[in-house]
């Protein structure tokens, strides 16, 4: 138990013995009653918001409640100081050795520091990149991959059983123009001068998987129909092209559990039985759209078709599940592999591009009618990324035909750099990729900072082994306020981790790193002007024997946070 969750439970205690006492009603819901740092660290060390939450579903003044709550937490032996500011809130100042307690507590749990049990008996399906298998990896898939990776870890470090989901597009058109691009490579491969009309992928890529099928087949299919060969180039070319993916994606250390094939699902039925659930419950019915705007009766044909009642769940109109042929629509595929997914687990996540802003509503409409609400499903949108180079717009992959390769991109500046800085940023938030700046050696690199904090730890241990100072039992007691200050700063991590965690957001996992990187070269510093301050002191073995303590909590922390994020701590920096 940590030093926030040990809070949250005398919290409660607290508040049983008013609830006994008879000042408190029994029964509250206590859900929301907080616990954290106060705004202003002169405040103290910890506030809650118990008595505000609290006051009123109990009837009585939040002044009088927290003055009661006060002095039941005055109580306990960490607390220094309890305080009641404004119109309820309680500020907790705590002993100095409940601090050196939590530090002590870092090394102890080591990897497992600042894992939170919230998530626990709840499985989480994470489906992430999907990117049409139609080629390499790009940029544009990069972000939302970094980001769907490092939620996935985030959650399973709160607890969470995780399935990490990739659903293959391989039913759409877009497969079909994949084969035609393929058929004409492969002509050219049996010698014939070919070129790419506008409308076909023109990367090389697709040289070698050209070249595969003429080994294979020879000249069989140059002057054969469409009909006889669409099928066999279509699911070579896919099967080629998804063994490229995950090699790709397997250069930013992202491996999925599961691989969803979308002509499988149709194959399988699965929107046949979305939509006979949904009827069922009144939710599919057949009738005809309005025209769009714009439309005059002559240029619009109303046609029935089956629609969901996505209106039912907020959104502007009702959707189309097929088309006037018969086949499927996007959102109609779409909704029966959801369905598909939330019967193997209690929670759903999507990493959507921004691009896809405008389906959000109706998805989500859909996956509250197939799971009657019970299904909780988060949609994060990932902005793209813009790539420079030196503040010059980065020029297209000869390869790749019209896009830059995230095979390149990991290649000339390492896994680490490119997970990292893909996490310094709001998801939703749009992005410059520097190539210059993501591996400048500076505290203005996060990627840089917090590993170089990690580094110097390192290299800190080595030096005081080399002088002697072996790293036996550390008396706490020698660290003063200013150490004690970055105990505080990393006894918050659990806390990050679980509210991190709650809102989908890892990139809250970075910023804290780069804060208590800061925080530690901040503290190093000092000592380039006061010698006494400095982490190795030789001549004071104990004081030294402390602050490799506390510099090894900080590294622990380091090396959990960036774990989550999916990059090394490295020991020495290059």
């Amino acid at each position: 138990m940590t030093l926030y969750t040990r809070f949250a439970a005398h919290i409660d205690a607290a508040l049983d013995t008013l609830v006994a006492a008879g000042t408190l009603p029994g029964g509250l819901d206590r859900r929301n009653v907080t616990v954290e740092p106060p705004r202003d660290a002169s405040h103290g060390d910890l506030a809650t918001n118990a008595a505000m939450v609290l006051a009123k579903p109990a009837g009585t003044n939040p002044r009088v409640l927290a003055e009661a709550l006060a002095a039941e937490l005055g109580r306990l032996d960490d607390v220094d100081n309890v305080a009641v500011a404004g119109p309820g809130f309680i500020n907790l100042k705590l002993t100095d050795n409940a601090w050196r307690g939590e530090l002590s507590a870092i090394p102890a749990a080591g990897a497992d520091y600042g894992r939170a049990p919230s998530g626990k008996g709840v499985t989480v399906n994470i489906e992430y990149v999907s990117a049409n298998p139609t080629g390499p990896m790009h940029m544009g898939h990069c972000r939302g991959a970094v980001v769907g990776d490092a939620l996935a870890s985030l959650l399973e470090f709160a607890g969470h059983t995780v399935i990490r989901e990739y659903y293959v597009n391989d039913a759409g058109g877009q497969v079909d123009v994949l084969a035609r691009s393929v058929h004409l490579r492969y002509r050219e491969a049996l010698g014939e001068t070919v070129t790419i009309p506008e409308g076909l992928y023109p990367g090389d890529y697709l040289v070698p998987v050209a070249k595969d099928l003429a080994a294979e087949f020879g000249d069989r299919f140059v002057g054969a129909p469409e009909s006889e060969w669409l099928a066999t180039f279509r699911t070579r070319a896919v099967a080629a092209m998804m063994a490229m993916i995950r090699e790709d994606l397997a250069l930013l250390g992202i491996h999925h559990d599961v691989f969803s094939s979308e002509a499988e699902l149709q194959a399988a039925g699965k929107p046949e039985a979305a939509e006979a659930e949904l009827r069922a419950r009144g939710l599919v019915y057949d009738g005809v759209l309005e025209a769009p705007k714009g439309e005059t009766p002559d240029d619009w044909e109303p046609v029935e078709l089956p629609l969901f009642r996505s209106t039912a769940y907020g959104d502007d109109q009702d959707r189309p599940i097929r088309k006037s042929n018969g086949q499927w629509t996007y959102f109609g595929a779409d909704l029966a592999y959801h369905f598909q997914k939330a019967q193997g687990a209690d929670q759903l996540i999507d990493i959507w591009g921004a691009d896809h802003a405008g389906t959000v509503k109706r998805i989500v409409a859909a996956v509250a009618a197939l799971t009657g609400g019970q299904t909780r499903f988060d949609v994060k949108l990932v902005q793209m990324v813009r790539l420079l180079r030196g503040g010059e717009p980065v020029k297209m992959s000869k390869r790749a035909g019209n896009f830059v390769t995230l095979a390149d991109v990991v290649r000339e500046v390492g896994r680490d750099v490119v997970r990292f800085t893909m996490l310094t940023r709001r998801a939703d938030a749009q992005m410059d990729f520097d190539f210059a700046k993501v591996v400048e050696a500076s505290k203005d690199n996060p990627v840089f900072y917090v590993q170089y904090a990690h580094a110097r730890i390192a290299s800190l241990h080595r030096r005081a082994t080399e002088a002697g100072i072996a790293e036996g039992e550390a008396d706490l007691s020698r660290l003063d306020t200013e150490e004690l200050a970055l105990v505080k700063l990393a006894a918050q991590f659990p806390r990050i981790v679980e509210t991190a965690a709650a809102a989908r957001e890892p990139h809250r996992i970075a910023f804290y790193l780069y804060d208590l990187a800061a925080a530690f070269h901040a503290l190093w510093n000092v000592g380039n002007d006061r010698p006494d301050r400095r982490f190795l002191v030789v001549e004071d073995a104990e004081a030294t024997r402390a602050r490799l303590f506390l510099a090894s909590a900080i590294g622990q922390i380091v090396r959990n946070g960036l774990a989550i994020m999916g990059v090394e701590a490295v020991s020495e920096m290059k």
